[in-house]
């Protein structure tokens, strides 16, 4: 009887051929939703991170601090006030952090993709000029904070340094997670240091647009503020590192953001945000965690690909004067428009379209 039981069910799911692709078939359907899911959360993750990680830890440290625990958080203190100098420094750089598999799944989510169009010399060192910098630089985090896409091993013995606002690395605990991923304070002390004491084959990644650019990313739109921001160009000139124009395709297209026109109450808060404190607030929404047609925090699951272009040979002149700083300028302008151009058609853009430069 067991037997005409095992046989009639057998007999009612087809060939044992049958069964097995049946069973194959379920166990990549389960597998992909699985993926999905890891893959939503790895980026969940890193938002919050980005959005409440540094407020998060500061409160949690000095509620610890008026508990019967208050020893471990003195510990960590005195341990702050000891390391402080770090990030202007080079910072804390963990290779066991950078190759995390929640990376990887970040990556994959998008996809997120990194293009490399020259070689780059281990014996010179350069500033990464980032554009466009998008709501939350998701593009610059993938590809220069982690080895997700490759690029370790796609430019080999170049150490690249993601340079991010100088506050965050005053907040406990972000600021050791943000140094494990190679990341440094955008400011003089730590980019002289990494181009001037750390060897050579070293990469400054710069987000130029910073947070201006931010309040007027939207997508389908490819705009970089970039005609008085000359500031990286002068650092390159002192230490005599290359310049590299880059450009993130699709970085404007994962998030929506109410845009307020120049005059507005609203742009004028913006403004005096990133005046006083460095970053300007936006009004922005993704999509919802459980589905694409709700808002939410999560970025819309679009491709963003990196182009890392051709490295301008740039002299070391320790008193560069305005001239040659706009003279370099232009050359750097140049060569992003042009790099913009080569690739747009290639990653979805039509031939017409022109990249605004402000």
């Amino acid at each position: 009887c067991k037997c005409n039981f095992i046989s009639f069910i057998f007999l009612s799911l087809g060939t044992g051929s049958n069964v097995l692709s049946a069973l194959q078939d379920l166990f990549w359907l389960l597998k992909s939703k699985v993926e999905k899911q890891l893959q939503i959360i790895s980026v969940l993750q890193w938002v919050l991170t980005f959005l409440v990680m540094g407020i998060a830890c500061t409160l949690i440290l000095m509620y610890i601090l008026c508990t019967d625990c208050w020893a471990i958080a003195a510990l960590y203190l005195a341990w702050l006030v000891f390391d402080w100098n770090t990030p202007k420094k080079g910072g804390r750089r963990s290779q066991w952090v950078r190759n995390w598999a929640i990376w990887r799944y970040f990556r994959d989510y998008f996809p997120i993709r990194l293009v490399k169009t020259h070689n780059l010399l281990t014996t010179r060192n350069y500033i990464f000029g980032y554009h466009p910098h998008g709501i939350m630089g998701l593009g610059a985090f993938c590809n220069f904070s982690t080895e997700a896409t490759g690029v370790g091993q796609k430019f080999p013995g170049i150490r690249p340094y993601l340079a991010t606002l100088a506050g965050n690395f005053r907040m406990p605990i972000l600021r050791d997670y943000l140094m494990s991923g190679g990341i440094c304070p955008v400011n003089r002390d730590s980019i002289d240091y990494i181009l001037s004491k750390n060897g050579s084959g070293n990469a400054i990644v710069i987000v130029v647009g910073g947070a201006a650019e931010s309040l007027n990313c939207t997508p389908g739109k490819n705009s970089v503020t970039l005609k008085n921001r000359k500031g990286f160009v002068k650092l390159a000139l002192r230490h005599g590192a290359d310049l590299v124009p880059v450009y993130s395709f699709g970085e404007n297209e994962v998030y929506k953001q109410v845009i307020f026109e120049e005059g507005s109450w609203g742009r004028w808060v913006q403004k005096k945000f990133q005046k006083h404190i460095g970053f300007a607030p936006c009004i922005f929404h993704g999509r919802g965690l459980f589905s694409s047609n709700t808002w939410g925090l999560l970025p819309y699951s679009k491709p963003i690909t990196t182009v890392v272009g051709e490295p301008i040979t740039i002299p070391k002149i320790d008193n560069p004067s305005q001239k040659d700083v706009d003279f370099y300028h232009s050359m750097y302008v140049d060569s992003l428009i042009k790099l913009f151009d080569k690739y747009k058609t290639r990653f979805g853009l039509p031939e017409t379209e022109v990249l605004e430069v402000n």
